[in-house]
């Protein structure tokens, strides 16, 4: 079978279309025809050159479709079904599946070569080289063979559009504020960095109950869409927001920061910790440039006086099993904004202005719509 696709085949090249071979489905595999696949900053990482993995690589980590057909063995989906693909397998059987941490399933060890768990590719060029799928998807592509552990079963009345972007930026940044900080009712909370994660961030403190939730992102979109999303405070920078979070909390500093920037530093570590009172934590959810440091702090005047926490997670600390159905119910109940958060449609053809606009802070999030 022969499927369109936009993939990287070096870092710092634009993203470039081509017509790949895609063997069909193995031993516990599934074929999907993808609808809609989400723009997600990490993707982007990949071809900047700020996160490494083998090349070349399909990207696309966020994608809901349809089941077109299924391997040997599969029991969790049949051909016809609606899912939405989790950027983080769950086997359901591995220790940390089995244990309630299906963010953390081993069958995750791939997602950098995108090769399949039998070690294997299902991509193919018409020069002979083997192609991998973004977290073992390749969501970038009118279709795709992934491991069935990467499929979750929607509803059919869920708009693929909104779907997609429930496989990770919209369960990375809910979990972010729900599971991974604990937000709790009355907190205070400041989160660094208001795109298509950072909303969401917004969206579960606000769900949990906090009190101020306070964004600092330097562009103005997102800063006016943050208030939209449940922000009760917006600053372009750090300075403003520290002198406002000690004026709101009458010193006592917030109880969460949340770091869910475009790329990670060190100094968005530094200043979300400092602005983090006593027994405070800071989550870490943006990932940074693989050759910097980004944490790198004063243990006597930031850490160990204040009894501060930083804390480093994945996928929100959500179970794809679970969570993901849970989002797409609290949506159709009307308490989680998904349409929202789409600026903008893409074809697949347009994938590189897509994250030329995002690069411009111009999209909270934008999708690509693969032809019907």
């Amino acid at each position: 079978m022969r499927t369109k696709a936009a993939i990287i085949r070096e870092p710092g090249k634009p993203w470039e279309l081509a017509d790949l071979e895609l063997d069909a489905p193995r031993d516990g595999e599934v074929l999907i025809k993808f609808a809609a696949s989400g723009l997600c900053h990490s993707d982007e990482h990949l071809r900047t050159g700020d996160s490494t993995c083998r090349l070349p690589i399909v990207g696309g980590h966020e994608g809901a479709g349809v089941v077109e057909e299924v391997g040997p063995g599969v029991t969790r989906v049949q051909p016809g079904d609606h899912v939405v693909c989790s950027f983080i397998p769950a086997c359901g059987t591995c220790r940390y599946c089995s244990t309630g941490h299906q963010n953390l399933c081993d069958q995750g060890a791939q997602m950098a070569t995108g090769m399949l768990s039998d070690g294997t590719f299902r991509f193919h060029d018409d020069a002979g080289a083997d192609l991998g799928g973004f977290c073992m998807l390749g969501t970038f592509a009118q279709r795709a063979v992934v491991s069935q552990a990467s499929c979750v079963r929607i509803d059919a009345d869920i708009p693929f559009e909104v779907a997609a972007l429930v496989g990770c930026g919209v369960p990375t940044g809910w979990g972010s504020s729900v599971y991974a900080a604990g937000v709790r009712t009355g907190d205070t909370v400041v989160i660094f960095g208001a795109g298509g994660v950072g909303s969401n961030a917004v969206q579960g403190a606000h769900y949990a109950g906090a009190r101020y939730i306070v964004v600092v992102d330097p562009v103005a979109f997102k800063r006016e869409k943050a208030l939209d999303f449940g922000a009760t405070h917006v600053f372009d920078n750090a300075a403003q927001a520290h002198e406002a979070v000690v004026e709101l909390t009458r010193g006592q500093l917030a109880d969460h920061a949340i770091c869910t920037v475009g790329v990670l530093t060190a100094d968005v570590v530094s200043q979300a910790t400092a602005i983090v009172g006593k027994g405070g934590q800071v989550t870490v959810t943006a990932v940074g440039r693989s050759t910097d440091t980004q944490i790198q702090l004063a243990a006597n005047g930031l850490l160990v006086g204040y009894q501060r926490r930083v804390q480093g997670h994945v996928f929100g600390m959500c179970n794809p099993l679970h969570d993901i159905p849970r989002l797409l119910e609290l949506y159709r109940l009307g308490r989680l904004k998904l349409d929202e958060l789409i600026t903008r449609r893409y074809t697949l053809d347009e994938i590189n202005q897509g994250y030329q606009d995002l690069e411009d802070g111009k999209i909270i999030r934008g999708v690509i719509r693969h032809e019907a």
